[in-house]
């Protein structure tokens, strides 16, 4: 059956400011504006939909190769469809970690054959994550992968001589570090934010300061080599004035927030349910705020899931034993419009810049992230803000079930993703991967 390349979204409204229809032709978009000819069309009803640019996520963990227990490639960016994703940026944690072309050219292999979205390896800074020598940057810049960011994320690059020479590295070739900015000798057996809640559970804390003097040393690395440094998850409001004073001093410095971090608080550690466990912790309700502002103002660039699934067996344990992290590409768009939407901190268009504009730029992913306009590459998202919707992680694409947002009703359902032209996902479900998936011999 021959694949429709025509499509004509009717009455889309553009960034949640004007109607308008969308004609989707081989890929593109070939036509913005009212009354289009659907002539050999397949037509989508997107009358009370929200048209954005797909979404890019800088920050994704996709397991493969090497934990596919935990997630693959194929049932991550299946997860990144239906949360109105076309682009993500698969860390480097896995095994073996993503340090050479190999690597790198291995995870985006696995997702062309996949066809759900646009998979961008990130590369580890060092061999193995382990903070002793420099990865083959040059060498996975230089693959077919054009690697542009490189992370040791979930791991802090902790000596700053070695963050140096991957800040000098990167700059021949326009990359990026992305920092987990927590100081390890500050960290060692923490469980949770340090502070009221963890004294009263016993719990060792995570102190704010353990993020907020690395990301503080990091800009100022950033500004005495030239180079671009990204922060990963900032979680604190310390960290949120640091990023401020390095912007207001023009030191290139962006910066990402997790939709759990613009949401929950460490007064959930109550539970002792390690599905609330996750590095850097949750942290408190000043905290939020903060991040809220930050994201608003623009101090933070971007939303990050920071998608991080877990085997159920390394979450349904006690918390001490508990694995840290949560999945997120599924439920971040509905986290964003009920932060930051609902509470009319942003709007639509701000919402398109932070997780679609903006992620694309600082990965330097050249056909994401574009406006909707006649001759842009066709990666659409379609959202109901109208919509309710309750969690049920037994039901996600992803493999992981470790959803901190397990149970709520969110605001907000994507109701089509539109990946270089092709339907991935229509009416709120999967729809078929991009045909171009099967000449890379997935199917």
């Amino acid at each position: 059956m021959t694949e429709p390349t025509r499509f004509l979204l009717s009455g889309a409204s553009l960034y949640g400011e004007r109607t308008a229809d969308i004609l989707v032709a081989d890929g593109r978009i070939a036509e913005v504006g009212t009354g289009l000819d659907a002539s050999g069309a397949s037509v989508v009803d997107a009358d009370g939909l929200v048209a954005l640019p797909g979404l890019v996520d800088v920050h994704t963990h996709l397991r493969e190769p090497g934990r596919e227990d935990a997630e693959t490639v194929e049932t991550g960016t299946r997860a990144a469809a239906l949360g109105g994703y076309t682009a993500v940026h698969a860390m480097a944690n896995s095994n073996p970690v993503a340090d050479t072309a190999g690597v790198v050219e291995q995870v985006q292999t696995l997702g062309r054959r996949a066809g759900w979205a646009e998979v961008r390896p990130v590369g580890a800074v060092t061999v193995g994550l382990a903070g002793e020598q420099l990865a083959e940057l040059g060498a996975m810049a230089d693959s077919a992968a054009a690697v542009r960011m490189f992370s040791d994320d979930g791991i802090c690059v902790h000596d700053p001589v070695l963050m140096r020479r991957a800040l000098e590295y990167v700059k021949a070739f326009d990359g990026v570090v992305a920092q987990h900015a927590q100081e390890p000798r500050l960290t060692a057996g923490a469980q949770m934010n340090e502070g009221i809640v963890s004294a009263v559970l016993g719990l060792p804390g995570w102190p704010a300061v353990a993020e907020e003097s690395i990301i503080a040393r990091d800009v100022l690395l950033a500004a005495h080599v030239g180079s671009r440094l990204h922060v990963c998850h900032v979680s604190t409001a310390g960290s949120v004035e640091i990023i401020r004073w390095a912007k207001a001093r023009g030191i290139d410095v962006t910066a990402e927030v997790t939709p759990h971090h613009l949401w929950l608080t460490d007064e959930l550690a109550r539970t002792y349910n390690p599905v609330y466990k996750v590095n850097p912790p949750l942290r408190t309700d000043d905290d939020v705020q903060a991040l809220r502002a930050a994201l608003a103002d623009g101090t933070i660039d971007v939303v990050g899931t920071d998608h991080a699934p877990h085997p159920s067996e390394h979450k349904e344990c006690e918390w001490a034993q508990a694995a840290m992290g949560m999945t997120g590409l599924e439920t971040a768009l509905s986290v964003v419009q009920h932060t930051m939407v609902e509470s009319g901190l942003m709007t639509w268009r701000d919402v398109a810049r932070t997780m679609s504009e903006v992620p694309a730029r600082i990965g330097r992913v050249a056909d994401q992230g574009r406006p909707i306009a006649a001759g842009e590459p066709a990666h659409l998202t379609l959202v109901d803000p109208a919509a309710r919707w309750t969690v049920d992680p037994a039901v996600q694409a992803t493999k992981g079930r470790n959803s901190p947002f397990a149970g709520r009703e969110l605001p907000g359902r994507v109701v089509a993703t539109f990946y270089a032209g092709h339907p991935t996902v229509l009416d709120g479900a999967l729809n078929t991967p991009h045909p171009a998936a099967e000449s890379a011999g997935a199917r």
